[in-house]
């Protein structure tokens, strides 16, 4: 009877930006259909007072399984993504999956997640020297060669684990900084959206892991420097914005943005502060704005929408790196329903 390997992965409750965990489950392969279905599998426990979500009298955390992939980087090998709940199978507060309210799939979503590369050595990203700077950004973005691209086999090698384990990743770039990256993923639902973005998340962790290397999600990790930040841009969709036709339209679900920033902002990532500047293509934190191309707007109408006669998504450009993409579905699920 052979064995199979189920890596349980869930959010902690660090604050002010939570952690992935994850622990190995082996089961009889007879006990899992191979659908990938998460109801074959079984709800599993965990010690909440060991990742912030529980005390120690009362440590137990229930793990249930919302989305199963094949791991392509381990044999017989499942990617099990998680909801943390109470011992009575209620959400837990650190549950945001749960808050999501798109059980019909209208909304579509393409995250765009960027980060750095981290050589723990220097504590700098890839390609700065020990001391200083490298050369001004400008030649890094979507770059090519030993001088401008670093860390590019770790890129390559998380690329085609995504694709392997079924994720539906759209893309990667090199970013504006050295040692700065990006990929997309797309999925139809903000649960699918969150789901995935946070395994392919765990992929990267796993995947640098290997290479001595960490990723770095901070919104502005080198500081007050005239460097980009990292964002985790949110494109985003209805019914009614793919079919509307109206550019009227479109401004009306703008505007239901502009009261609800601080709404937004709260759950758009800690340190958000340090990224949304008004400089380096993107709009202040206190100031709320939308425009056709404007990538120093808040929410960006694409080109191709306005081109496609006003049929197709609104970019929000606000959401930084380390958001969760569940509680950024969340929200921008709410206020476009408003």
């Amino acid at each position: 009877m052979s064995k199979l390997k189920f890596e349980y992965i869930w959010l902690d409750g660090s604050a002010p930006t939570q952690g992935l965990r994850s622990k190995t489950k082996i089961l009889d392969s007879k006990k899992f259909s191979g659908d990938v279905n998460a109801a074959d599998l079984p709800i599993w426990s965990f010690d909440g007072s060991s990742t912030q979500q529980a005390e120690g009298n009362s440590s137990d955390c229930l793990l249930k399984p919302v989305a199963v992939y094949p791991d392509p980087d381990r044999s017989n090998g499942y990617l099990v993504m998680c909801e943390v709940l109470n011992p009575d199978s209620s959400p837990h507060e650190t549950n945001s999956r749960a808050t999501i309210d798109d059980k019909d799939e209208d909304f579509w979503f393409g995250f765009e997640q960027e980060y750095f590369l981290i050589d723990p050595e220097t504590g700098k990203p890839l390609g700065f020297p020990a001391n200083g700077y490298p050369a001004p950004q400008g030649p890094y973005y979507c770059s090519v060669g030993a001088k401008n691209a670093y860390g590019r086999e770790i890129v390559e090698e998380h690329l085609d684990l995504c694709i392997e384990a079924g994720l539906n990743v759209e893309g990667i770039n090199a970013e504006v900084a050295a040692g700065q990256w990006e990929f997309q993923i797309f999925a139809k639902g903000g649960e699918s959206a969150g789901d995935q973005i946070w395994v392919a998340r765990y992929l990267l962790e796993r995947t640098a892991e290997k290479y001595g290397v960490s990723v770095d999600y901070h919104p502005k990790p080198l500081g007050d420097t005239d460097w980009n930040g990292s964002g985790m841009h949110c494109n985003f969709s209805n019914n009614e914005l793919r079919t509307c036709g109206s550019k009227a339209k479109y401004e009306e679900i703008c505007e239901k943005f502009r009261p609800v920033v601080e709404e937004h902002i709260a759950v758009y990532g800690a340190y958000n502060d340090q990224r949304l500047t008004g400089k380096h293509e993107t709009q202040s934190i206190d100031q709320f704005s939308y425009g056709v191309s404007d990538r120093g707007a808040s929410i960006r109408i694409p080109i191709a929408t306005v081109e496609n006669d006003w049929k197709g998504w609104l970019e929000d450009r606000r959401p930084a790196s380390n958001a969760d993409p569940y509680k950024v579905a969340a929200v921008v699920i709410k206020t476009v329903n408003s």
